[in-house]
């Protein structure tokens, strides 16, 4: 699986902020390292699909989804609220209407992973369970 590594400035900067507010129906992602043992926290947005809550990688194999596909479940924090939950990855043939809910939704944000990165096995989708 492809890799893009977000800007400096996204992860330096941006990620920090996302994570702080929240804004347009973002969340934070806390999930156990799978060589540290430490909670890693990063930004995400939950799409809904179908009635049932995803979560898409738009960088591609990140260490996020290496944490998750390895512990099998996080906590997602919006709003002061905790929730955690169980992770199913998505089959790459069953996350195309996930990744086209999830580009409506996080905008031209994300429209440079897509474009460098067009093929859905290279974007891992989780359900949230």
């Amino acid at each position: 699986m492809a890799y893009l590594k977000p800007p400096a400035f996204t992860r330096r900067l941006a990620n920090p902020v996302a994570m702080r507010l929240n804004a347009h129906g973002g969340a934070t992602l806390t999930v156990i390292g799978r060589r540290t043992g430490e909670q890693q926290r990063v930004p995400v947005i939950p799409v809904e699909v179908g009635g049932s809550r995803y979560l898409v990688s738009p960088y591609g194999e990140s260490e996020w989804v290496r944490n998750l596909r390895a512990a099998g479940k996080g906590e997602l924090n919006r709003k002061g609220q905790t929730e955690a939950f169980d992770a199913i990855e998505v089959p790459v043939d069953e996350r195309g209407p996930v990744i086209a809910r999830y580009r409506e939704v996080a905008g031209r944000v994300v429209s440079p992973c897509f474009t460098k990165l067009p093929d859905a096995r290279d974007h891992p989708v989780f359900q949230v369970v």
